[in-house]
């Protein structure tokens, strides 16, 4: 019975596997709809100083090409990533390990991003339309002059959604293509979302005029940021590190 439920588990997951790999232009084209159309529909609902000009749509222009753009890019630097070189040294020093050369680790039934991966996979890929969706509900566009408080705000909530965007999309792509980097990636792309994190809470809060209930909502959205990459933190570094499927699949190595 385990047995059964285990094999179904795995066919479902190998074929979601394939749909991202094989769907991924038409999930690049709907992001660059779907996102056009929620950063429209913000642009036209915000409160207007003066007339909307390129100051106030850049940001959502950026907003939208830059994941896109991103796995453009990483599709291109990671088209051979099975057959990139493993790192120099490791980083992972958990456990007890047998080193495998390329085309034997090719060959192991374990190698690939399937099983388990897949839902890593998709909650990289998810990471960006759901910080896309809070910074659209926000942060409205700017027109005309503004206090310093909203202005610094704006700069850094904008810099953190194209940049961790961005970088999620690579780390999305480098997973799918079994790129050695991978984990370290990962790791890296989560301590520079802590970091933004209390950067941008630390240079909001220092400026002059800062209205208390502004202060109190962006404490909370920060945190809770916060919190979900400490979750995934909590969830995923150990699978990381750990699991024989990523060992196999991104490290090359087998358990002894």
């Amino acid at each position: 019975m385990f047995a059964r439920y285990q094999t179904r588990i795995r066919a479902r997951a190998d074929g979601l596997l394939l749909s991202l790999e094989g769907r991924l232009d038409r999930i690049m084209q709907g992001w660059l709809l779907v996102a056009g159309l929620a950063c429209a529909a913000r642009i036209a609902f915000s409160p207007r100083i003066e007339p909307i000009g390129l100051e106030a749509v850049l940001p959502y222009i950026l907003l939208i090409l830059a994941p896109f753009a991103s796995i453009v890019l990483a599709l291109r630097w990671f088209a051979d990533g099975d057959r990139q070189p493993q790192p120099a040294f490791r980083l992972a020093l958990l456990g007890r390990w047998r080193n495998l050369d390329r085309s034997e680790a090719q060959r192991h039934s374990l190698y690939g991003a399937s099983g388990i991966m897949v839902s890593l996979l998709v909650g990289i890929l998810l990471n960006i339309p759901v910080r896309a969706l809070e910074y659209l509900a926000a942060m409205p566009a700017i027109t005309g002059p503004v206090p310093a408080w909203l202005s610094v705000l704006h700069t850094m909530m904008t810099l953190d959604v194209v940049l961790m965007s961005s970088l999620y999309a690579i780390a999305f792509v480098a997973a799918l293509r079994h790129a050695p980097l991978f984990p370290r990636l990962l790791v890296a792309i989560w301590a520079l979302d802590l970091t933004m994190q209390l950067a941008t809470a630390e240079l909001v809060a220092g400026t002059p005029g800062l209205p208390p209930a502004v202060a109190d909502a962006l404490h909370g959205l920060l945190n809770g940021n916060a919190k979900k990459v400490l979750i995934s933190v909590a969830i995923w570094l150990p699978y990381l590190l750990l699991s024989k499927r990523v060992n196999l699949t991104y490290r090359h190595r087998v358990p002894r």
